[in-house]
């Protein structure tokens, strides 16, 4: 069975993996073009187009994957059936109706929950028990196409989107290789999704990630986790954004008569702050600036005395 793949980050690269020691024939790999990445800029390329040189797959960029030169290219290579995992465009007709076996992809949430571009991060911030792994029949339509097959993956308390990712990439690369037989065969069960039950996971916005000390405790816990490692939530202190890498939950020392936002106290771990309900616990943070540090070590170079009020001022 020839197939193209079509994936952009690492979520991808195990799906990639997988299919090439299954001894797959790979016509070709389809990614985003190379983009600048860090303090200055330098141009790097995706996750799944380092995985592909490294096995001498032909590698496609297009900026749009629509256009009519990029969808012949694809077309003559002849693939039978057409695989993606989190490529990053949505696909034309066309190509949809290109391959004979069709085109199925790898969705990092147990659809129909948490259809679109985020569903790991809204897994956690949401406060999701579980997530999974569904694969499903490509439509026009975003996510919405029946589901082939499906897996669970349990969401542990101190799971973070990155520990969740690792775990939905692993088992995702392991779901496929168990349906790509059967897709193959034509063999499959394809279950429509339950339209009433849809959710949606748009891309994480800036003020997706900004706290609200207004909300409660698990509210915020489960924020800080379900960003990091990124974007990473943030407050503000004296016009200045800090990034709240981690932190626990303290429900038992509310204090109501406090203003949400407020240092309660310091200790030696953590900063304690009021919550609309409970405190949270900041445990490793990131000063404007400066590097991610634990709270141990910023308190031994700053004094932060109760009463230091989070997020009640904008950012610089």
């Amino acid at each position: 069975m020839k197939i193209l793949f079509m994936g952009t980050p690492d979520f991808a690269v195990p799906c990639l993996e997988k299919i090439m020691e299954a001894g797959y024939e790979v016509v070709g790999v389809v990614t985003q073009p190379d983009r600048p990445k860090g303090r200055k800029g330098e141009m790097t390329p995706p996750p799944v187009k380092a995985a592909a040189l490294r096995h001498n797959l032909p590698v496609l960029q297009p900026e749009k994957v629509r256009d009519e030169a990029v969808l012949s290219e694809l077309e003559a290579l002849g693939a039978d059936l057409l695989v993606t995992a989190a490529y990053g465009q949505l696909l034309p007709k066309r190509l949809l109706e290109m391959p004979r076996l069709g085109c199925v992809n790898v969705h990092a949430s147990l659809l129909p929950r948490w259809r679109g571009g985020a569903p790991i991060h809204r897994s956690i911030i949401e406060g999701d028990k579980e997530s999974g792994v569904t694969i499903m029949r490509m439509v026009q339509a975003l996510d919405a196409g029946a589901m082939i097959s499906q897996v669970v993956v349990p969401i542990d308390e101190l799971d973070t989107v990155s520990t969740l990712h690792d775990k939905l990439a692993a088992a995702g690369s392991d779901l496929l290789m168990e349906t790509l037989p059967a897709i193959e065969a034509g063999t499959i069960t394809e279950t429509p999704q339950d339209e009433s039950l849809v959710t949606y996971s748009p891309n994480i916005s800036r003020d997706d990630e900004r706290i609200d000390w207004n909300q409660d405790a698990r509210r915020l816990y489960n924020q800080v986790r379900g960003l990091n490692a990124w974007p990473v939530a943030f407050t503000t202190m004296s016009h200045k954004v800090v990034k709240i890498w981690q932190a626990r939950i303290n429900e038992e020392e509310s204090t109501p008569s406090v203003a949400p936002g407020t240092v309660v106290k310091t200790i030696d771990d953590a900063i304690i702050v009021q919550c609309g309900r409970g405190t949270l616990a900041l445990l490793e943070i990131q000063p404007a600036g400066k590097r991610r540090m634990l709270v141990t070590e910023y308190l031994r170079g700053v004094k932060l005395a109760p009463g230091t009020q989070f997020g009640v001022d904008t950012e610089e």
